[in-house]
């Protein structure tokens, strides 16, 4: 059993992880992302027959699975009971009020407002462009405060 500790010749196997998006309305989804939400571009390109492609950089990456029950939990915290998309996505950002407004502004569809959850975090959840489930979340204490609960490991 590989443990999150593990790596192959000292090196972890995976490098990175890149969600790719088809996007119907690219310039749309690309100024949502990158100006609004604040994604800075890290490429572009273009091919023929108008292929687009833009990379931004979100951070650190993380895949968070849960199973269906505790999905079920975090709709009913976070939105209210509403079932969220097999696939959503979660930015961390530092003030998820300001930048649900933020966002609501620029055409996102507000599914649920800023609530504190029992994980100590503030979540929205939105419905964005490129057909996008999101969640923003500020989390609302340290890390170092956060890792001596059961549950969280160490830095």
């Amino acid at each position: 059993m590989m443990r999150d500790t593990d790596t192959t010749a000292g090196r972890r196997r995976v490098k990175q992880l890149r969600l790719v998006v088809e996007a119907e309305d690219f310039d749309a989804a690309l100024s949502f992302y990158r100006d609004v939400l604040g994604l800075p571009q890290q490429a572009a390109f273009e091919g023929d027959g108008d292929a687009r492609v833009a990379i931004l950089e979100a951070g650190s990456a993380t895949l968070e699975l849960s199973n269906p029950a505790q999905v079920k939990m975090i709709d009913s915290v976070e939105a209210d009971g509403r079932p969220s998309a097999r696939l959503r996505i979660a930015f961390e950002v530092e003030d998820s009020a300001s930048m649900t407004t933020e966002l609501v502004e620029a055409g996102a569809e507000l599914i649920a407002t800023p609530r504190e959850t029992p994980w100590r975090s503030l979540n929205s959840r939105l419905h964005a462009p490129a057909d996008l489930e999101i969640t923003l979340f500020q989390e609302l204490e340290t890390p170092e405060t956060r890792h001596t609960r059961p549950g969280f490991t160490r830095p």
